[in-house]
């Protein structure tokens, strides 16, 4: 017993700080001992560390591939149905494997703000066209036809809110009546009505969708009945009637006119009816007849003949979309041979819109002129911000030097467009921009309206170059918008971008188009995939399906698309809509 008491007593003295101050040697030995103990210890916990992370990205892979697999086994592409033949393209598609964590949270930013929005509409304007936030009402500015709810149907479809795209489904099933006594804007509501129920469609594949596209599309078909085809822009949708405004001089607008290919194309593909077709194509094939070598028509058309008025030239305001659908009627169609006198017609054009570019002194901005006759002005509309993402996905079509040219240019002009922005002290764009010698870029019509052009590039110029800065760009415009627009009930557009006086409405294609394409803006390559979807006007995403003319009823059905599997894709991060 005392043998084990004393070798008790020694044991214990080893671990007394006392007997080490006497014993320096011992205490750095022990140090030493301590030290190399850590750093094993701190390396196998990294090594495990590392370890895991591969495993889950072995995991995530696996994942990947086993969805790829069950997507080849449905006897669905994974890689789209159409090719594209930018490789700029296909390298994005590569390096965001992995969504990066700051685009996710700058997409959860994007999605707040859409639910501020719709949680705002859904409140003080349900059902009406459009929500006035600071009186807390909504207005019927397209006659009562529920215009943001239509036009949101996709955004909150792709965004993963649910809750709300059910309850907004339901409206449209049970309340949405076209039979009113309302002069409608043929264009208008074919880009927000028939090109929002028929994306909803392709998106959910809910047939209730299709049949209200194809009511309202019934009800806007008598314009067409001109003497040239070319459509009058005004009709009544309870009785006909069809008409141009007055202040046109009895003319038809360009952009009203040539905007309708998208959606009337693909209503005939999925409803097995050519009428709808037949109606729009007719259009570009009367245009076709005298199109000029320039490819460049003014704003105004003769609907009886089927002539140019003399009027502006202008890739902004009542120009602008003509000039987008001839690019994308030809996507649309899977670029085949039933489409190709749409880029051909478009090639043209583009060969006319070098002839209006110039640049500023001395910041070297470069802008898109208007002309009239053989008059130039150096004028520019927000609405022409379109361009550098029409030029960019149009330049995949070209040869490798033009592919070049083009892709350059859509890059300057984005710049430009940025600036719109960056150049006002709330960093929000107005109207339009005069360009001055010495003086840059001046702003002219100073309201913004919430207007989605400019981030639309942005979305197009990251998507088929992969350069982060234009998601840096596009962060910026959210963020001003943040600041600037969003109130207590609501988004509102600015009187005067110079001093940030608030107007009082929320149009309707801020929900269907800034936020939308902001969201896609921060989310994969994969989520409407551009090889698989093509967006009309208002930014409604439409199936591409190849052409042949021959337009049968199981073309495209709602049978493909399992709503289920959709939106458990979109949840994944792997959305492409097939």
């Amino acid at each position: 017993m005392a043998r084990s008491s004393r070798s008790s007593s020694s044991m214990w003295r080893y671990i007394n700080p006392a007997y080490y101050l006497k014993r320096p040697k011992r205490l750095a030995l022990l140090f030493i001992v301590f030290v190399f103990g850590t750093l094993v210890v701190w390396d196998r916990h990294t090594l495990v560390r590392e370890h895991e992370e591969e495993l889950s990205k072995l995991n995530e892979e696996v994942t990947r591939l086993q969805n790829m697999l069950e997507e080849v086994k449905d006897g669905k592409s994974v890689t789209g149905q159409a090719k594209t033949s930018g490789k700029s393209n296909n390298a994005k598609r590569k390096s965001n494997v992995s969504d990066d964590p700051i685009d996710t949270e700058r997409r959860e930013k994007v999605k707040d703000a859409m639910i501020h929005a719709w949680s705002s509409y859904e409140k003080y304007a349900w059902g009406h066209d459009e929500l006035q936030p600071q009186t807390k009402n909504g207005v019927d500015s397209f006659g009562g036809l529920g215009a943001t709810l239509i036009d949101s149907l996709d955004t909150l479809y792709i965004m993963g809110l649910d809750e709300q795209f059910q309850k907004a489904r339901e409206w449209v099933a049970n309340s949405l009546d076209f039979n009113k006594n309302y002069d409608a804007s043929v264009f208008e509501t074919t880009i927000r009505v028939v090109g929002g129920l028929i994306s909803s469609y392709d998106l959910s594949g809910d047939k209730m969708f299709l049949e209200k596209a194809k009511d309202i599309a019934d009800r806007l078909l008598p314009a067409w009945n001109t003497p040239s085809g070319i459509p009058y822009n005004i009709i009544n949708l309870a009785h006909g009637n069809p008409h141009n405004p007055g202040w046109t001089g009895g003319d038809s607008i360009l952009a009203d006119s040539g905007t309708e290919q998208l959606e009337f194309i693909a209503l005939s593909q999925r409803t097995g009816d050519q009428k709808y077709q037949q109606k729009a194509e007719d259009v570009i094939l009367e245009l076709k007849k005298t199109f000029p070598p320039d490819g460049l028509l003014p704003i105004y058309i003769n609907p009886h003949r089927g002539t140019r008025s003399y009027s502006t030239i202008t890739f902004g305001a009542m120009g602008d979309s003509f000039y987008e659908y001839l690019l994308k009627v030809w996507i649309q169609g899977n670029k085949t041979a039933a489409v190709k006198h749409y880029r051909e017609m478009w090639e043209t054009s583009m060969k006319g819109l070098l002839s209006l570019v110039r640049r500023t002194t001395p910041s070297n901005f470069t802008y898109l002129c208007e002309k009239t006759g053989n008059s130039l002005t150096d004028k520019m509309d927000e609405l022409a911000c379109f361009a550098p993402g029409m030029l960019a996905l149009g330049s995949t079509g070209y040869g490798p030097d033009e592919a070049r040219k083009f892709l350059s240019l859509a890059e300057e002009l984005a710049w430009t467009c940025y600036n719109f922005y960056q150049s006002t002290p709330t960093k929000l764009a107005g109207e339009n921009y005069f360009f001055n010698s010495g003086q840059d870029i001046s702003v002219g019509t100073s309201w913004n309206i919430l207007r989605p052009e400019t981030v639309e590039s942005l979305f197009y110029l990251w998507r088929l170059t992969g350069n982060k800065t234009y998601q840096e760009w596009g962060w910026n415009i959210f963020q001003a918008f943040e600041k600037n627009s969003r109130i207590e009930t609501g988004y509102v557009g600015l009187k005067d971008v110079n001093t940030g006086v608030k107007d009082n409405m929320m149009q309707s294609f801020f929900l269907a188009e800034t936020l939308k394409y902001l969201y896609l803006l921060f989310s994969p390559p994969s989520v409407i995939s551009l090889d698989e979807w093509v967006f009309n006007t208002e930014a409604h995403p439409i199936k591409i399906v190849a052409r042949n003319d021959k337009v049968e009823k199981s073309g495209v059905s709602g049978g493909q698309h399992n709503p289920e599997t959709l939106s458990r894709a979109r949840k994944e991060g792997r959305f492409s809509g097939n």
